[in-house]
This record gives structure tokens, sequence and C-alpha cells, in this order.
């Protein structure tokens, strides 16, 4: 099963190292990692996705909860939430392939972010099932690269 944290963590230096040591020192794996700013400048949020079972979740909390620079841990799984990845994708698109490629994309609400005489750079947002589809159906052109994000969620609030 796939937990996604999200933690609030002092933006300060170090504080990234200390919480990949803490989860490589307990052999956790961490399956995504997206860290970024917040509207306060001291702070960070970092969206965590690890796979194990109850136990496992409640350890990795406990465990960044000890740490100095953490400020909050929440772990997402039952509350409301959108969770968001981005991809970008280089494809392979000549004169033959580009007006399919095009259609799917509209499809999917995907950009063309760049255009060359035979590539496309594309790019995509939605959740994780989504961007999966979409690579699957992009496969068959020949994808060049591709960088996802990893997720980002937030809570929706009371």
């Amino acid at each position: 099963m796939r937990h996604t944290i999200i933690a609030s963590v002092e933006n300060k230096f170090g504080v990234l190292a200390r919480i990949a040591g803490m989860f490589s020192g307990r052999g956790f794996n961490i399956d995504n990692l997206n860290v970024g700013p917040t509207m306060n400048p001291s702070m960070s949020r970092m969206t965590i996705v690890v796979r194990g079972d109850d136990k496992v979740l409640e350890q990795v909390t406990r465990q960044l909860e000890k740490l100095v620079d953490v400020i909050d841990v929440k772990d997402i799984r039952d509350e409301e939430h959108v969770d968001r990845e981005l991809v970008l994708l280089r494809l392979r698109a000549g004169s033959e392939t580009r007006a399919e490629i095009i259609q799917i994309c509209e499809i999917f609400r995907a950009k063309i972010v760049d255009v060359q005489p035979a590539k496309l750079i594309v790019e995509l947002t939605g959740a994780e099932d989504k961007i999966a589809q979409f690579l699957e159906l992009m496969e068959p052109f020949g994808i060049e690269d591709l960088i996802r994000t990893g997720k980002v969620a937030l809570a929706r609030g009371k």
C-alpha cells in the first residue's frame, strides 16, 4: 500500500539530507519525494510517498516527528485532498504521426510546449493514473525522454 505524507519542515541547510538519512538508516524506501517552498519563506513542504503497511506508516511518521527541523507531519490518506503530478516528455513526431499525437494531447488536456521538425515536447499535469494512461498511449510513438515531478498533494481543509 502507498501512503502519502506531508511534512512541513524548516527551510534550512541540511534538512533534506537529515530526512533522507532517517529513511535510509531505518530501511524505509521513498517511492516519491517532492520538496517546495510555502508562503512562509522559513518553511518548506515535503510530499513523501512511501510503500508499506500501516505499521510502516506509523514508524515513518513517528521518526519524522522526532526530527528537530520537522514542524508538522500529516498522513493524508484518510483526508480529502488534491494530488497532482507533472510530466514533460519528448516524443518522436514526424508528419505521419503528429496529428494523432496532437489529438491524444487534446483529449488529455496536455500542452505541446515545444515543436521541432520531427519532435514534440509535451507537458501534462494530473493524477498518477491519468499520467500512466497517457504515457501508455504515447509509448508507440517513441518517447525519447521524460521527466516526472512526483506527486504533490494538499489537503482540502474543512
